[in-house]
């Protein structure tokens, strides 16, 4: 196997008097009918693409002579190992190597692109490292597919124009959005040192309902000005849709010619010439959404990203980091500028203000005030008095109000909590939850017309009956946003009902009068924006049992009040929710302080972001044995494990155990947890478990 000492060559004694004054052997050397390998760095140390924990190292390889000009470091190979022909990138190139014996040779090369560059291989190790995964895991995730097509487009044109580009234009487009930064203390100052090649690190709360910019003009001049200075910057937002509005304005800043982006929604092709456009130095901007934080840019000078509580940052695949904490990283390594943005705070970035490491820039509360809506809240003493039913209402009367008088000025927002026509069922006589016959999973119904149908294995549940009382017929427990648009549709003839929500979302809505129903983060934008928007469903919301209940809804209700005209326009919110410390905060539109009491909230019980995190998930025999092989210090606690939620019984139910541990011994924990899945795989003593960091999603 390659990167092993060949036992033969460790038990065979070496005839020194021999040997004696002869040179030692060039890797690829030994032996009768031996491939020539390349005068010179004839090593390559390769990376395997694979999902094996334990082979998660380099190996070396012999790089043959007719290989030498193609096999750079960031190449892509294809080479033997087990027995099988596997796919990887050379790391690095060296005169020798520690492996005793002969080394096998590269197989081929199938590209001379340097497609993975030296920085972003090393932040593969460093996210792996963090994250308890492997680094082929992390490459995987920053290195596209390969499109044989693309790259020989690109080869051509390097062969035509060898020299890489400075990504700059003698006519590149001013500084049209640098007084965005203009309402923000420190805002200034942060763009001035940005300019003039700084670094400086900021978590920056944006103004809502500024008639002359928005956040991506914000994100724009932070771009612009480190492009400006010969710089590179990468940007990362939640979703397509941000995607969108940020590139329209980026281009505006600088010029289209001079970005790309990345998002595996634009298809292989497309996503693998803009990748190759920013690993070849053509351009220097790269927007897209998670994997663009590994985007291969030049001179890298600024990463930002926006909104960084939205869950859709956190990657889906191993090692289920955050996009948040891979910016942090990079700009730890390179010392670039790092921006977080966003209309909320999220406890994350604000434990970075704490500790020093970001300062905050946010308007003053006179310039807040002056472009912030007007808030209602319904639950408060005031309405509760004149209204005693506002509390059961799902549209209290207050919000019935405010929508009939916005609707004669512009088009109002309805914020619902979920997608679909009826997500959740119940029986009519029992009011026990409606489930699934075949699975246990929950009912719901698509559609006004639609069969009653399972959420989990997608049964339609013909002939129904509940298990509790033997009824059949079943009752709506909670309204969906098509359900929602059905019911205000009646209440509010003649005005059009646009609904924005699951498949289909909308990116925009113009300045008629309409209602607009849409999950939270399908809000289309308003052409000058809304009248009014109501927060429906706050409370349901807020009774998810999780962690990050309170700061999630909060996030949201921000991001859909941002989008309203400020109260001198007449713009209103109405929130119907009654938990006072969250409505507290949207009233006062405090993110900063929600943020900072949430953080000493945690900081009390030893729950992240005060101290990190991690889930080791699998059958209960194979977590214990797990956690036995970590030798975990006396400072990390453990929690569990315990059976997850609606798990079948038996000897195989998935188990969870929590482990909870400062920042001071966090290296020492992860690297405890790498070399345990490591080993795990290697003997294979008992089933695999699956290692997640910073769980914060799943608390």
């Amino acid at each position: 196997m390659p990167g092993e000492e060949h036992p033969a060559a460790a038990e065979a004694p070496r005839q020194l008097s021999l040997l004696a004054g002869f040179p030692p052997a060039r890797p690829g050397a030994e032996g009768v009918g031996a491939p020539r390998t390349a005068e010179r760095d004839p090593v390559a140390r390769v990376l395997l693409d694979t999902h094996v924990p334990h082979l998660d190292r380099a190996f070396d390889y012999a790089v043959p002579a007719e290989m030498a000009a193609t096999a750079v470091p960031g190449a892509r190979v294809k080479v033997g190992f087990g027995g099988q022909e596997l796919t990887g990138f050379v790391l690095e190139r060296t005169a020798a190597t520690q492996v005793r014996g002969r080394l096998q040779p590269l197989r081929r090369v199938l590209s001379p692109l340097p497609v993975l560059a030296p920085a972003v291989a090393r932040l593969a190790e460093d996210v792996a490292a963090r994250s308890a995964g492997s680094a082929a895991d992390v490459v995987r995730l920053a290195v596209p597919p390969r499109v044989a097509r693309v790259e020989k487009e690109v080869e051509q044109r390097l062969a035509e124009a060898p020299e890489r580009s400075t990504g700059l234009s003698p006519q590149a487009p001013g500084p049209s959005h640098d007084a965005a930064w203009a309402d923000y203390e420190g805002g200034p100052a942060f763009l001035a040192q940005l300019a003039a090649g700084g670094s400086p690190r900021a978590v920056a709360e944006v103004l809502p309902a500024h008639p002359a910019h928005d956040w991506t003009d914000v994100l724009a001049a932070a771009i612009g000005a480190a492009w400006r200075a010969g710089r590179g910057a990468v940007a990362v937002v939640p979703d397509q849709k941000a995607l969108a509005r940020l590139e329209h304005t980026v281009a505006d800043e600088i010029g289209a010619e001079h970005l790309v982006r990345l998002q595996a929604e634009d298809g292989p092709t497309p996503r693998y010439r803009a990748f190759l456009a920013a690993a070849t130095g053509q351009v220097r901007v790269v927007l897209g959404t998670r994997s663009a934080a590994y985007a291969p840019v030049d001179e890298l000078g600024l990463v930002c990203c926006w909104d960084d509580g939205d869950e859709n940052l956190v990657e889906q695949r191993a090692p289920y980091q955050h996009v948040r904490d891979v910016l942090l990283l990079r700009a730890g390594a390179t010392g670039c500028a790092a921006l977080l943005a966003g209309h909320a705070v999220s406890p994350e970035a604000q434990r970075l203000v704490t500790t020093g490491w970001a300062r905050r820039v946010a308007p003053r509360r006179d310039v807040l005030r002056a472009f912030m809506p007007r808030v209602v809240a319904t639950a408060d003493s005031w309405h509760s008095a004149r209204d005693p039913l506002a509390a059961r209402a799902r549209l209290p009367e207050a919000a019935f109000r405010a929508a009939r008088a916005a609707l004669e000025h512009g088009p109002v927002l309805v914020q619902v909590a979920r997608a679909g026509y009826a997500p959740h069922l119940a029986c009519e006589r029992c009011r026990e939850p409606a489930r699934c016959t075949a699975c246990e999973g929950p009912l719901g119904v698509p559609s006004a017309r639609g069969v009653p149908r399972c959420g989990w294995c997608g049964r339609s549940a013909h002939r129904w009956a509940c298990t509790a009382c033997g009824g059949t017929r079943m009752r709506l427990v909670a309204a969906g946003a098509l359900r929602t648009a059905e019911e205000l549709g009646r209440a509010f003839p003649r005005v059009p009902v646009i609904a924005s929500s699951g498949e289909t979302v909308r990116a925009a809505v113009g300045s008629a009068p309409a209602l607009v129903v849409a999950t939270p983060g399908a809000e289309p934008v308003a052409e000058g924006g809304y009248a009014a928007a109501l927060l429906l469903d706050g409370d349901r919301m807020l009774m998810r049992p999780a962690l990050r209940a309170a700061e999630q809804v909060l996030r949201r209700w921000y991001n859909a009040a941002a989008l309203v005209r400020r109260a001198r326009d007449g713009g209103v919110v109405v929130v119907t929710a009654g938990h006072e410390g969250v409505v507290g905060a949207l009233v006062r539109w405090d993110p900063s302080g929600h943020a900072e009491r949430e953080l000493a909230e945690r900081h009390a019980l030893g729950l992240p972001p005060a101290v990190r995190s991690a889930a080791v998930t699998g059958p209960a025999a194979a977590v214990a044995a797990f956690l036995a092989d970590l030798e975990l210090p006396g400072t990390v606690r453990v929690v569990g494990p315990t059976p997850l939620e609606d798990a079948p019984p038996g000897e195989d139910a998935p188990h969870r155990a929590l482990l909870f541990f400062g920042y001071g011994p966090a290296a020492e924990v992860t690297r405890r947890l790498r070399a345990a899945r490591a080993k795990a795989s290697a003997l294979r003593k008992h089933p695999p478990v699956q290692v997640r960091c910073d769980v914060t999603d799943l608390l």
